[in-house]
């Protein structure tokens, strides 16, 4: 038995949610179908917009799953339907009518838009080698610049915590969007470090007025190994 000294003793805390904050559940898409150059995706504002493959469906019904249980207020998505579809499963089980943010849409491309980046990164485009190697989208011709991208979800997320006080809330967003609010929470100078977020994985979020806590990346734990193992395309 531990030593009775007779002070009192004080246990390790716990996290607790800070009063007035709101936790966002942050969803990467499901897997969308692949890249055909003989037929670029549709365009939606000037951006592709796939639908979900089979193995996308699959990852929503999954984290579905993971997060019927969950206080969840409201369901957030983007003007883009990979991300409709992905929530869909989500927003039947709980009775919800998700909620379109555009402002959390993905990156711009550029001149790399209806599918050419994926060809890009699988070709090892010179342009491809530099946008790493700076660490920014807008090395891509006619990409979104940073300070504009970043402006536009910073802006987002502020205005979907400021509705949601003391709740939580699933957003369902894309690779580049998760890197840019990841690197807002921590005060990196970009997204990069974020960007390697796998299909249906979960990402963990508290917003507490200008603090942003990062709880939790890229979790996995609902989905199967066939869905994680593979390298997974960046947006």
């Amino acid at each position: 038995m531990p030593e009775d000294t007779g002070s009192e003793r004080y246990a390790q805390a716990r996290f607790r949610r800070p009063p007035g904050s709101t936790e966002l559940l942050i969803v990467r898409h499901g897997e969308s179908e692949p890249a055909d150059p003989a037929r670029p995706f549709p365009l939606v504002d000037g951006q592709g917009d796939p639908a979900l493959a089979p193995a996308g469906r699959a990852q929503a019904a999954l984290v579905a799953e993971r997060l019927a249980g969950e206080p969840i207020a409201a369901i957030y998505v983007t003007s883009l339907r990979r991300t409709h579809e992905t929530a869909a499963p989500l927003a039947a089980r709980l009775g919800l009518t998700p909620i379109v943010e555009a402002d959390l849409r993905e990156v711009h491309l550029g001149e790399f838009e209806g599918g050419a980046y994926r060809k890009h990164v699988a070709e090892g485009h010179p342009i491809i080698a530099r946008m790493f190697e700076a660490q920014r989208w807008d090395v891509i011709p006619g990409a979104e610049p940073a300070d504009v991208f970043a402006t536009r979800v910073n802006g987002a997320v502020a205005r979907i915590a400021s509705r949601h006080p003391d709740q939580t809330v699933a957003v369902f967003v894309h690779g580049g969007t998760i890197g840019q609010i990841l690197a807002a929470a921590c005060g990196a100078t970009h997204g990069f470090a974020f960007v390697g977020s796998d299909n249906g994985a979960i990402s963990h979020l508290v917003v507490a007025g200008e603090r942003w806590i990062i709880r939790r990346y890229n979790d996995t734990a609902h989905l199967t190994s066939a869905f994680t193992e593979a390298p997974q395309p960046l947006t």
